[in-house]
């Protein structure tokens, strides 16, 4: 099944040691992607960087997943399901971060699963089938 990267899984391939050229497939799968909210927090992780050499760094890795990996929009359908989701959740007494039921709406809206460490909150999600990012460790 094609999948939606949670910005999880890609810091975490960040950490540890993964970098533009090597081989994303056997670290997320084939056929993944990011929703928009994921780049928009790759790049404040970029801006917050301390030093000028680790924001060079991290900055040239997060636009090699630009590059490497298509990005789903936010648009009328996404929201749609968003909303739904925030009202269930909501009713459950169980919301999820916003962030987080952005990506989850962006998985349900496209028919994919989400790849994430963030197992427990993404479990949640009524319908959203949900996977650990798979593969060697880089």
């Amino acid at each position: 099944m094609a999948g939606v990267v949670d910005t999880s899984a890609v810091i975490a391939l960040e950490r540890r040691g993964l970098r533009p050229g090597d081989d994303l497939d056997q670290y997320l799968g084939r056929e993944v992607t990011i929703a928009s909210i994921t780049a928009s927090e790759l790049l404040v992780g970029v801006h917050r960087t301390n030093s000028a050499a680790r924001r060079q760094q991290r900055e040239q890795f997060v636009e090699w997943v630009f590059n490497e990996l298509p990005i789903l929009s936010f648009d009328l359908h996404v929201a749609r399901v968003h909303a739904e989701l925030a009202a269930d959740l909501a009713a459950l007494g169980q919301p999820l971060g916003e962030y987080d039921l952005i990506i989850a709406a962006t998985a349900l809206a496209h028919d994919r699963e989400v790849i994430t460490h963030d197992l427990r909150d993404f479990s949640r999600v009524p319908g959203l089938i949900v996977r650990q990012p798979s593969g060697p460790t880089p």
